[in-house]
């Protein structure tokens, strides 16, 4: 039997231990050395540990590194090729996720020729675009649309989506779920899920410069018992799931974003910053001894890969950029004290700092009742009192903000919810018990928005009917805008990923919405 050096690449709890370690197998020599993260994660830049056994069983299956080195670099071309209008124009991106479903009639599209129970209670506005109208609860973001592209049609027909979960899971992942009961709800989050969006930007667009690659605030995606499913990155492996900042303290809790805290970007007292230089060092001695093999993964940015993350550790531009405190009272309060204004505004400082993508969600369980989006009852008072002003004020700083700081240029921003509201009040549609102060569930026609790096401004894509039932033009599938966002980064929406199984599975199967790219 021929012996073979094969490469072991493992992740230790440890962030300040590097040591090399030499095991003997049946094989041959194994080289082995440590790299720092925690168990369960992905190895180095985006290989997982079924990558590295193919790699490591190249005599068996006539895989190899090289291989694998060219596939990633196929898919690379790919993207380039791919090209278009509006195309690799976004460097960043937050989506505002409006978990529990918004209301579109009782916010940004008010109809009034119609029957009183389709009719809302709150009086159309004017806003900056001529022929648009927003409810009076939109009184500040009808002042910014014209930075925006308004989606006033998206749509989709439920396949057990009628509920929170599977539509959150649809639109985090571009995928309906294998498992969906009668009533929406998914099993909880598993390995085998598809990866949320944003964990592919971050694998293929890792960020320029020392910072955390994705943060998701200020509190997980949730429906009653299921928590965090479409949150995290799935099959693609542990290494790429968003960095939550989860505040201590309850949703009802508006102060909680004063409470942040960033400990685990600090080093521990214990582990001085010239040990972890010397334990730096201690890396590079070792890479100088790899053999070819190992050579050719360090080429593949395995010291850009660990460079950063010491540098992220060392230079403490994360911890600054999570103080909030370094703004103005006048800037905090337009963005509004609570913790989706708070968040909306930590948003943009992680961006400025370099952070390739934020997710903010609407921090209240989907399927809640104070500040929810779910107005299954009590929806005069509670938009108007609760997460209208919320909303407006959050969503129209932060598209200002951006603009103002010519960030906007290259920040794409998507606001969106899993679905809309019930034309008619009172009804029920999926199940759910409706007052006559209240709306259901509605995939079939909702509202989104758009804005920043290729997005059109000032344009409207899309049209309901008269009771803002059914698109009337162009509809837009809740993907092709996940197909949207990857094509603004500069990727493929198309490109093959491979699940847990080692299948090939399209990114999205679909593609971006030409219609509002420039």
């Amino acid at each position: 039997m021929v012996e073979a050096d094969v490469f072991v690449c493992e992740i230790v709890p440890d962030p300040a231990v590097i040591e090399p370690n030499f095991y003997r197998f049946p094989l041959g020599v194994t080289r082995m050395f440590v790299i720092p993260g925690q168990y369960g994660k992905d190895n180095c830049d985006g290989f997982n540990r079924r990558e590295l056994i193919r790699v490591g069983g190249a005599s068996l299956l006539g895989l190899s590194l090289p291989a694998l080195l060219q596939n990633e670099k196929a898919r690379a071309a790919e993207d380039v090729r791919y090209g278009g209008l509006g195309f690799g124009k976004a460097k960043h991106v937050i989506l505002v996720y409006l978990q529990g479903g918004p209301s579109h009639l009782d916010l940004w599209d008010p109809k009034t020729d119609v029957p009183d129970n389709v009719k809302s209670v709150f009086k159309p506005i004017d806003t900056k675009l001529p022929g648009v109208q927003f409810t009076e609860l939109m009184p500040k973001l009808a002042q910014e649309i014209d930075k925006t592209t308004l989606l006033r049609a998206v749509s989709y027909a439920p396949n057990g989506l009628f509920n929170h979960t599977a539509a959150i899971y649809q639109m985090m992942t571009g995928y309906t779920a294998d498992k969906v009961s009668p009533s929406g709800q998914l099993e909880p989050p598993s390995p085998k899920d598809f990866p949320n969006w944003g964990c592919h930007i971050i694998k293929a667009r890792p960020p320029e410069v020392p910072m955390l690659p994705y943060v998701m605030m200020p509190r997980p995606l949730q429906e009653s018992g299921v928590i965090g499913k479409g949150g995290n990155a799935g099959f693609m492996g542990r290494a790429f799931d968003p960095y939550t900042l989860y505040p201590v303290g309850d949703d009802m809790d508006m102060a909680k974003m004063e409470r942040i805290r960033v400990d685990d970007l600090q080093l521990r007292p214990e582990v001085p910053q010239d040990r972890m230089a010397r334990r730096a060092s201690l890396r590079d001695t070792v890479n100088a001894s790899l053999n070819d093999l190992d050579k050719a993964v360090s080429k593949y940015a395995l010291d850009e890969y660990y460079g950063k993350a010491l540098s992220l550790v060392l230079s403490g531009q994360a911890r600054e950029a999570f103080n909030l405190s370094a703004e103005s009272k006048e800037l905090r309060e337009k963005y509004g004290n609570n913790t989706f204004g708070q968040s909306c505004l930590l948003a943009r400082r992680l961006i400025e700092a370099g952070t390739r993508v934020v997710q903010v969600n609407w921090p209240k369980v989907a399927n809640s009742d104070n500040h929810s989006f779910d107005v299954h009852a009590g929806l005069s008072t509670r938009m108007k009192n609760q997460s209208a002003p919320m909303l407006d004020a959050g969503l129209s700083s932060l598209i200002a903000d951006l603009d103002d700081r010519g960030m906007l240029k290259d920040t794409l921003v998507l606001a969106i919810g899993e679905f809309g509201r019930s034309p008619k009040r009172g009804v029920s549609t999926s199940g759910n018990g409706n007052t006559d102060d209240g709306r259901d569930h509605w995939p079939y026609c909702y509202t989104g928005l758009m804005a920043g790096a290729g997005i059109k401004r000032g344009f409207v894509w899309g049209k309901s009917d008269q009771t803002a039932s059914a698109p009337v033009e162009n509809p837009v599938h809740p993907i092709e805008l996940l197909a949207t966002i990857y094509h603004s980064v500069g990727m493929n929406p198309r490109r093959m990923v491979y699940n847990h199984l080692n299948q090939p599975r399209e990114m999205v199967g679909a593609d971006a919405v030409a219609g509002i790219l420039s």
